[in-house]
């Protein structure tokens, strides 16, 4: 197998030079106007968001009535979506520790979810963030280690229920990504034994724990004979913001065109290459500014890949610059709409759960053999 799996337009090593200079040039500009409507963005929307929360888990009180339950399940829903995607996603990679604020600083800041945010930030900020869409470094990249998600993974009949898995990720996405330290894959290729990975369990079960307690029994308890209606109104919730999240994170990382790397593409890597891999790595989808805001501005992946530190909010206006510096380098720029993208995703999924395909001398598709059991996660 080639050790090259990026097939985008390759740079020459002075234009990777320049083509880091010109990115490091954006990043400088929009932190020398970094202010005060970037600190009135994120206090308005931590204002709504508690606001929603409230509104929502006090009408779940009132489950009984049905108009009730559902407006109350609809508040949390998005309260939670807002937390998760706009709010602590976006503090955690220190977009807003400039300001000094002890809460909103990315060491500090904790959120509605049952991942750990030290675990997060490893997991998420370091690893994917430093290796993204690196064949053996971004676990992303495979698909969470329990999808096919790319031609260099080995087939193995087991990739059949390629969409069975992918739906129950996305169901339930908190809690996969609660482990995702604990790289539970490693013990499949006798890499790391159960001993090692309840070792590290820890820092997930406590969080995992207090998560559950909150919305499984401390504010169903508080409302009385309809526990069983608020229990069923914050489960729904979570649900909810599982499927949402899912969805914007696979259309930013898994859609046509997304390009991967091996770690020898990667070797001795530069800043500039750095940038070439993110702008490569990822994918936008377009909307309006509501849609902008419930994908944590996430819809703009390729910025956010980018720059990550920067205000999310702030992504829409680089994205003008950034798409005219790709043009410029030879480099595409991937978008579409959110339906064109998750399409695309979910026909990889199916795809994927196939054998790949190819050609035989005179041409004709050939399905390719399955891989032995013992090699089903090995990738390269």
């Amino acid at each position: 197998m080639s050790t090259t799996l990026n097939t985008a337009p390759k740079l020459t090593p002075d234009q990777i030079e320049a083509f880091g200079h010109e990115m490091d040039g954006i990043r400088q500009r929009v932190v020398a106007d970094l202010g005060q409507r970037d600190a009135d963005y994120i206090h308005k929307l931590i204002a709504v968001q508690r606001g929603l929360e409230v509104a929502g888990r006090g009408l779940l009180f009132f489950g009984f009535l049905p108009p009730a339950w559902l407006g109350g399940v609809a508040a949390l829903s998005v309260a939670k979506i807002l937390d998760n995607m706009e709010i602590g996603h976006n503090i955690m990679h220190g977009q807003y520790d400039w300001m000094q604020e002890p809460a909103l600083t990315s060491k500090n800041f904790e959120w509605d979810n049952t991942i750990a945010s030290d675990s997060w930030r490893y997991t998420h900020n370091y690893v994917h963030h430093t290796y993204t869409n690196v064949v053996g470094k971004d676990l992303d990249v495979n698909g969470f280690g329990v999808m096919r998600m790319n031609e260099q993974q080995p087939w193995h009949p087991v990739w059949l229920g390629n969409p069975l898995y992918a739906v129950l990720v996305m169901v339930l996405f908190e809690w996969g990504t609660a482990f995702q330290e604990l790289e539970i894959e490693r013990v499949v290729k006798s890499e790391k034994t159960l001993k090692q990975v309840y070792a590290q369990s820890g820092r997930g079960v406590r969080k995992v724990g207090r998560q559950a307690l909150k919305d499984y029994v401390v504010f169903p308890a508080l409302s009385g004979p309809f526990a069983p209606l608020t229990f069923a109104g914050n489960l729904t919730a979570n649900v909810a913001r599982n499927l949402w999240a899912s969805s914007i994170i696979f259309c930013g990382h898994f859609p046509d065109g997304v390009e991967i790397f091996s770690e020898e593409e990667t070797a001795d890597e530069t800043r500039g290459g750095w940038y070439y891999r993110q702008a490569l790595g990822a994918a936008n989808f377009t909307g309006g500014k509501l849609l902008h805001i419930m994908s944590g501005n996430l819809s703009f992946q390729i910025e956010h890949h980018l720059f990550p530190d920067l205000p999310a909010h702030r992504y829409a206006e680089i994205s003008i610059e950034v798409q005219e510096l790709l043009a410029r380098y030879g480099l595409p720029y991937h978008t579409g709409s959110l339906a064109k993208q998750i399409g695309t995703v979910w026909r990889k999924i199916f795809t994927l759960a196939l054998p790949n395909r190819r050609k035989d001398s005179e041409g004709r598709g050939e399905v390719a053999a399955a891989t032995p059991r013992k090699e089903l996660v090995t990738v390269g």
